[in-house]
């Protein structure tokens, strides 16, 4: 029990690290894209920690089977590298052991996987796309920027805010030009000191303005008519919310199994490929940890990386030939998962007696013949 929670203990405990570590450099980069992107005015700021918390799930499942590779393969490097695992076998603990301790935990993060990619993936990719096309149809009033020129949704008017509040409600000093006329001849020029943004039950928007002037006229007259108003409100017309086409991504899984194509085939296919990958990985991990305490932990990440990179190259190879008939939907990616495992499983033979005598004994034979 002791060796369990020793084993169990310090490949989880760097797997968890190198999850935290990938997910913080790639959450920092989506932060900085979609902080950029709020700084322009194309969605509202209070959006950004809503977008992020909502990319989390969808990175996660991603990063999830390279954390677990890699959590083994530094854990149980480090045991070889500090002669740890010499005292294991020496005492009674074999590779074998140790391997299904792996599998254990590989199981624990396979069902993990699952229910993230299963379900709650989906659900977020599609509240995600949910939340963009609101922030389109919404754009105009609800993303303004102090001190800067920005044009409304229907492109009739123009609004400059000098200062918003924390609240994004109450505005100061604002100025709006609109246009009257379809050749933008006659048009009108609103100041005034306060304002505010108003919403209707049905989600339409008002500007209302408070304590200002009103300058209308055509652009060719002579003089304009001037209006000084102590409230003044501007309807500004809303986009309609446009459906974008959505990602098969961002079907729930029920729904998916439901479409007859290829790319649902290919989709559900690959939502199977990350929960099989976590225990071929780490069961891949555990030899290929085995180093001399001179080649020091990090001996075979190099080559362990590259194995984990091809794995992956050729499920995504194999998901654009599903998508494009080019291999039939049963056989998917079942083949590869297959390739992977007699992999695994051929590089823990390598240090069973039983595999090392027949291994003599064949290269005995062919000495004699």
């Amino acid at each position: 029990m002791i060796v369990f929670r020793y084993l169990i203990g310090e490949v989880f405990k760097s797997q968890l690290a190198v999850f935290l570590i990938l997910i913080t450099i790639i959450l920092s980069q989506r932060f900085v894209k979609i902080l950029a992107d709020a700084s322009e005015g194309e969605l509202p700021g209070q959006l950004v920690l809503t977008l992020i918390s909502l990319k989390l799930p969808q990175l996660a499942v991603l990063i999830l089977p390279l954390a677990a590779f890699l959590g083994v393969l530094v854990a149980y490097s480090r045991i070889y590298a500090e002669s740890e695992m010499t005292v294991l076998h020496a005492t009674g603990i074999s590779e074998w052991y140790v391997t299904r301790l792996t599998l254990l935990l590989s199981l624990v993060m396979s069902l993990a996987a699952a229910g993230l990619m299963m379900y709650l993936s989906p659900w977020a990719a599609e509240r995600e796309y949910e939340i963009m096309a609101k922030a389109d149809a919404d754009s105009g009033l609800s993303t303004l920027l102090p001190g800067r020129f920005q044009q409304t949704s229907n492109e009739k008017a123009v609004v400059f805010v000098q200062d918003i509040n924390r609240d994004g409600t109450q505005l100061s000093r604002v100025f709006l030009a609109q246009s009257v006329s379809e050749d933008n001849l006659s048009g009108s020029v609103v100041y005034a000191e306060t304002g505010a943004i108003a919403e209707d039950n049905n989600g339409a928007q008002r500007l209302v303005l408070s304590n200002g002037r009103r300058y209308a006229g055509s652009v060719d007259a002579p003089q304009f008519d001037v209006l000084e108003f102590g409230r003044y409100d501007i309807q500004i017309r809303e986009q309609q919310v446009e459906q974008r086409r959505r990602k098969l991504s961002s079907l729930p899984t029920d729904q998916l199994l439901a479409v007859d194509t290829a790319e649902a085939k290919a989709e559900w296919h690959w939502r199977l490929a990350i929960p099989i990958s976590i225990p071929i990985l780490m069961l891949l991990a555990v030899p290929l940890s085995r180093v001399n305490p001179r080649q020091g932990k990090f001996g075979k990440l190099l080559p362990a990386l590259a194995l984990f990179l091809g794995y992956y190259i050729f499920l995504i190879v194999c998901r654009n030939l599903i998508e494009n008939e080019k291999i039939p939907a049963w056989l998917g990616m079942w083949w590869i998962h297959g390739l992977a495992l007699l992999l695994g499983v051929f590089l823990l033979l390598q240090s069973r007696a039983g595999y090392q005598r027949f291994t003599a004994r064949l290269n005995g034979r062919r000495q004699h013949a």
